[in-house]
């Protein structure tokens, strides 16, 4: 299937590791144009640009969610290299996936610590679409797909705070369906996706997620990378405002 993006213009945040490298891997697969974005991992970021064919084809941009600026100089970047951005991914967060037994209890962590986390992973993504929409709804075409977890909707010991803010993507993207002019946003939940990232976790509470899982397995981050590919691509012709699960079922 040809899915319309070849010369397309995409970022993707956060796209050194995981999820994001994958996604952005379908993406230079099917011709586009793709921008990633990383917070210090500027080697990894290079060698992807490399892999994808060089400056013309690939871009890396060092960008801070924490920081609107920083949002607004990559978007800009891209929009003066390649002329205007067609695709958003926001994949980038600053939590991972750990031993709910690792974190402190929720009453007990210091505002200081856990307002500046829900923050970037908030208002960062919120920023990088707010950057990008005045072009797309200009020139009547764009994709959105921010990654949320299925911790939103299922919860999980711990997840109080990252519940919190991928279920504030999940309403941020019900209102942005609205956008009309050619514009669909979308959001995609993963459940335990296998990637280098799982390699830190204990092996016991990956087994407990298998055994919960309806398939049997955990998803790869192939397969939740050519959803998002899908979803941002022409062959999308009018799913909107919908949050996706990945997760084997549940």
């Amino acid at each position: 299937m040809d899915l319309g993006l070849k010369d397309k213009r995409v970022l993707v945040t956060g796209a050194t590791r995981g999820i994001g490298r994958a996604t952005a891997r379908v993406f230079a697969e099917e011709r586009a144009r793709v921008a990633i974005t990383y917070h210090s991992s500027k080697d990894a970021a290079e060698e992807l640009v490399e892999e994808f064919g060089g400056p013309t084809r690939a871009r890396a941009l060092q960008c801070d969610l924490a920081d609107p600026v920083s949002i607004a100089q990559a978007v800009r970047s891209v929009e003066d290299f390649w002329g205007g951005v067609d695709v958003v991914v926001g994949n980038a967060q600053t939590w991972v996936w750990v031993n709910p037994d690792e974190l402190p209890p929720y009453h007990d962590m210091p505002m200081g610590h856990w307002l500046a986390r829900y923050r970037e992973n908030v208002e960062g993504h919120l920023w990088t679409v707010r950057q990008a929409l005045a072009g797309m709804r200009e020139r009547r075409w764009g994709r959105i797909v921010l990654l949320s977890s299925i911790t939103a909707t299922h919860g999980n010991p711990g997840s109080e705070l990252y519940s919190a803010a991928k279920g504030a993507l999940h309403g941020f993207v019900r209102g942005l369906m609205w956008t009309g002019d050619g514009v669909l946003a979308n959001v995609v939940a993963p459940g335990g996706t296998v990637s280098e990232q799982l390699e830190a976790v204990d092996p016991d509470v990956l087994a407990a997620a298998v055994r919960k899982t309806p398939s049997g397995r955990l998803t790869t981050a192939e397969e939740v990378a050519r959803l998002i590919v899908f979803l941002a691509s022409e062959a999308n012709g009018n799913i909107n405002g919908q949050v996706i699960h990945t997760a084997g079922g549940l």
